[in-house]
């Protein structure tokens, strides 16, 4: 795929700020936001099964139905990982998975949606692990790939490569769903494979923006976007989009993000967090951090859950003055 001209100059930007760096990671004994109070890792476990994935997904291979959910936990759950390596051809896949623990590393009785968050340039999933972490107390399965390109141990980096990224997260989403049906693995009948959003920050950003576009992946029922933009013309079915972005980003500029906002015709919402740059609101107890989780946990909810309660929640949880504002058509 040809980079367009203004990718291209993005990408460069994103290469000089280093987007992945932005996101620090969560520290013992940090506070949680209220929404999510006592998220905390209790076990890692390392898969020794590399299942291999297709590189889109295709009718037959689609998950089987799953009941509908009627709202979101209304516990917190503890949290314990696990490492898998995933793969589509030759780009290996090494996979973080955070997820809701009952007893020991066992999963709680029932089924949970599943979320692919995507790393920045220069990232890793674990500088995102007080996002996800939470996300997982709160009843999701989040699964966070390594790109092969774009990662922060790669000594292959290629910006450009971010493009591909779309068609990897889809693998790494039809890998972990066929989890669900793999006998013996601790998420075998625990999978909620009908409900699957995406999430990402910075190129990340721009990859959970490719699934909805030329990467089309018709799994995806909600998506968040931080500090990204579009990354081709959004397509396909009608999914909610939560755009999250500081009206002082100097690597991603707000308009860009913005715009994307503006010309999407689906159901959306815009959290705009006030005086921030490229991600220190994604930071635990910095300025607007708890604005974002919440209304980030308040969309998943209502997404992936169907939880009216929580659609409800949004505006409120979302604004506080100075800190951060809102505009929605959810």
């Amino acid at each position: 795929m040809r980079i367009p001209r203004i990718a291209a100059v993005l990408i460069m930007g994103l290469f000089a700020a280093g987007c992945g760096s932005a996101a620090p990671t969560l520290t013992a004994g940090d506070p949680a936001s209220s929404a999510s109070a006592g998220a905390s890792t209790v076990a890692s476990g390392g898969a020794s099964a590399q299942p291999s994935t297709s590189a889109a997904p295709s009718p037959s291979a689609m998950p089987s139905a799953s009941p509908v959910p009627h709202g979101a936990p209304a516990k917190t759950f503890s949290v314990a990982t696990r490492q898998i390596t995933f793969s589509r051809g030759s780009r290996s896949l090494p996979t973080t998975i955070w997820y809701p623990v009952g007893s020991g590393s066992a999963l709680p009785a029932g089924r949970f949606p599943v979320i692919l968050f995507s790393h920045g340039l220069h990232g890793l999933p674990a500088y995102y692990q007080q996002i996800e972490s939470r996300l997982a107390a709160a009843g999701f399965v989040v699964a966070g790939p390594a790109y092969p390109f774009t990662n922060a141990n790669t000594k292959d980096f290629n910006p450009a490569d971010m493009t591909n990224q779309p068609a990897d997260a889809s693998a790494v989403i039809t890998g972990v769903l066929k989890l669900d049906t793999k006998a013996g693995d601790r998420f075998a009948g625990h999978l909620d494979t009908q409900h699957i959003g995406a999430a990402g920050h910075s190129a990340g950003g721009f990859t959970t923006a490719g699934l909805l576009a030329d990467k089309r992946d018709t799994r995806i029922k909600g998506a968040v976007v931080i500090a990204g933009a579009a990354m081709g013309t959004f397509s396909g079915p009608k999914t909610p989009v939560l755009f999250v972005h500081g009206d002082a980003d100097p690597t991603v500029p707000y308009s860009m993000g913005h715009n994307a906002y503006a010309s999407l015709k689906w159901p959306k919402a815009f959290l705009t967090e006030v005086g921030q740059g490229h991600g220190e609101y994604l930071g635990a107890g910095a300025k607007g951090f708890d604005q974002m989780m919440r209304t980030t946990l308040d969309f998943f909810r209502w997404t992936l859950y169907n939880d009216a309660a929580a659609h409800g929640r949004l505006k409120a949880d979302a604004v506080k003055s100075g800190t951060t504002k809102w505009e929605s058509s959810l």
